[in-house]
């Protein structure tokens, strides 16, 4: 039995974090301190004036541990890292989990490229960005390669060159062919100079061209070409937008405001990347009555920045946050070069604060009803099943599925939902090993003995929670009564107690219902609840059936191949390089067949004396 009391008394006055448990047992609180001794305390006093949701969370509080750490900073990785995993109750919590694209050129090649990345690599490549549209990113990288002959191939050049034919981009006059030496290093390098001068803020050229070009194609009648240049020049102005510029320094910072009502936040961010706003986007937050902005903005800084690859060198404020100077020391170790976090008081910066703030406020108003649809969809979704199960703090679900054509490469997909979303780092996939032929309810077996042995071992060998480590409150299976007990034999063999519920199909293969200790559970077709269990189920299904597609195509395609006497690893890639299917090689002459790299005369007969 854990005594609270007397484990208050046991808290070093250290720094380090401390994570608070319910009655299930769930981590509902992550926090860091100074002094853990101290801080962990003060929920414990009843003369504190501790707010609403402190108050609140207390009374749920059944046990707690604690990390110590050598200094606040580490304290502070930690309670980062620790919330993102756990997502716990109580702590303010980003509900948008997003990347941004970058765009990187790769100027320590011989003949750079240039492509979209989502993360910062320790290279010598130049990166220009974040942005906040990918699709525009997209759309400007495939217009840079075609107005400046940029390659796209990964041929290691000028090694690979000569080695294999150009690519279509050469015969449709996209690139220069420097895999092929038809353009020198010199030539190359001043397109790609050209290419960084225009990352680099240099747009009214180019957009000078497309207008050009747009215009042309429209006197001409050619209504198509001119749609395409208009659509490119709009994605290269979503690029190069210079609606404000905030001195004449050019530098790098985030700005950042926060507009919050009732348990509902946003915080407004303005990327300034070079002195120019390059982008701007919206978070949403769940908060408790009572927390100040400060809190909020703080709680947002710490998951944010955590997770985003680029950390500008301000990040300017709407108000001062409590743990400012431990969290611009985390924040400049993230980015080895000082980080600054800044309450501007007039001028310009000033300015730009009250308009993200206003954005903001337009943001919450807009889609205070969206936002309440949108819990509906996921969170109520989930209580709902709560009480039609009699089960309570379900927030991970895991759904199971198998899928083989006639017993052939049979597969098992295990999808995971948490709070009523996908979590799609967590799906996995399973190649049957032990089961010959279709048999569904062994194929089963083996999938989530694997799944769950896997996890405790895991577990045992201490490593980060997550995937297979964490485990479901939930577990949903693609059938009835048959496949609810597989799971349970598996879980009872293992020693584990989770709560499994079977998803029923109708004589249709629609949704039926739910299948849960020998009774089957009626859902009504119009609630929340059902529309998640199909949601559910049917994602289960499609990413089974994709991955055994996959398998399947992959089997069928070298199977003919393999069957051909002589044609090994390297011939098989010689033949599914050149041509472009299995009935393309079975019409190919002799003599074409000769010509390919490994091949000689004996071995293009062989082929094609087996096809014919």
């Amino acid at each position: 039995m854990f005594d609270i009391q007397e484990e208050l008394k046991k808290l070093p006055a250290r720094p380090g974090v401390y994570i608070m448990h319910d009655e299930s047992d769930h981590i509902i609180y992550v926090g860091k301190a100074v002094s853990l001794k101290n801080r962990v305390r003060q929920y414990f006093q009843s003369s504190r004036n501790k707010g609403v949701k402190i108050e609140q969370m207390v009374t749920h509080i059944t046990r707690f541990e604690y990390i110590v750490t050598d200094s606040e900073l580490e304290a502070l990785v930690l309670e980062c890292n620790l919330i993102k995993e756990h997502r716990p109750k109580y702590n303010t919590m980003l509900m948008d989990d997003k990347a941004y694209p970058f765009i990187k050129v790769t100027v320590e090649e011989a003949f750079p490229r240039i492509m979209l990345a989502r993360q910062i690599g320790k290279d010598k490549s130049k990166y220009f960005g974040p942005y906040t549209s990918a699709g525009a990113v997209k759309d400007t990288i495939e217009l840079i390669r075609k107005l400046y002959h940029i390659r796209s191939c990964s041929r290691r050049l000028p090694a690979d060159t000569g080695k294999e034919r150009p690519c279509l981009n050469y015969h449709i006059h996209q690139c220069n062919a420097p895999c092929q030496g038809l353009i020198s290093q010199e030539e190359y390098r001043k397109a790609v100079d050209e290419v960084l001068r225009f990352l680099g803020g240099n747009y009214e050229l180019i957009l000078k061209e497309l207008k050009t070009n747009m215009d042309r194609a429209s006197e001409a009648l050619e209504f198509e070409k001119a749609i395409e240049y208009r659509e490119l020049l709009t994605s290269v102005q979503k690029i190069a937008q210079k609606q404000k510029i905030t001195d004449t320094a050019g530098e790098d910072r985030d700005i950042l405001a926060v507009a919050a009502k009732e348990q509902d936040a946003v915080v407004q961010v303005f990327f300034i990347r070079g002195g120019r706003l390059i982008g701007r986007d919206h978070f949403y937050l769940k908060i408790y009555e009572g927390e100040t902005k400060s809190d909020i903005l703080s709680s947002f800084i710490k998951q944010f920045y955590a997770g985003t690859p680029y950390i500008p060198a301000e990040l300017m404020l709407q108000e001062e946050i409590e743990d400012r100077d431990v969290v611009e020391e985390w924040l400049t170790h993230k980015r080895e070069h000082k980080v600054y976090l800044k309450v501007p008081k007039k001028g310009t910066k000033e300015k730009l604060v009250e308009l993200a703030e206003k954005n903001a406020e337009l943001v919450l108003a807009t889609d205070k009803e969206r936002l309440k649809r949108e819990e509906g969809r996921t969170i109520g979704a989930v209580k709902e099943l709560e009480h039609l199960l009699g089960l309570k703090g379900i927030i991970r679900m895991e759904a199971y599925d198998i899928s083989n054509t006639s017993g052939f490469a049979s597969v098992g997909s295990m999808v995971v939902y948490e709070r009523g979303k996908p979590k799609r780092n967590d799906y996995r996939k399973f190649k049957i090993r032990g089961v010959k032929g279709a048999n569904d309810y062994a194929s089963m077996e083996e999938v989530l003995t694997r799944r769950f042995e896997h996890g405790m071992r895991e577990k045992e060998e201490g490593k980060k929670l997550g995937g297979f480590t964490a485990f479901p409150d939930l577990i949903l299976m693609d059938g009835g009564k048959g496949q609810v007990n597989v799971a349970l034999e598996v879980l009872e063999k293992l020693q584990l107690r989770i709560p499994v519920c079977g998803m029923v199909k109708d004589d249709y293969h629609r949704t039926r219902g739910l299948y849960y200790k020998n009774e089957e559970i009626v859902i009504d077709r119009n609630s929340e609840g059902f529309r998640l269990i199909t949601r559910i189920q049917d994602e289960a299904h499609r990413f089974a059936i994709t991955f055994h597609r996959d398998l399947r195509s992959k089997g069928q395609v070298h199977s003919v191949l393999d069957d051909i006497p002589g044609v090994g690893p390297a011939r098989r890639k010689a033949l599914m390089r050149h041509f472009e299917n299995i009935d393309a090689i079975k019409n190919a002459a002799v003599e074409d067949l000769k010509n390919l790299p490994s091949m000689n005369e004996k071995s293009a007969k062989d082929i094609y004396n087996f096809f014919h």
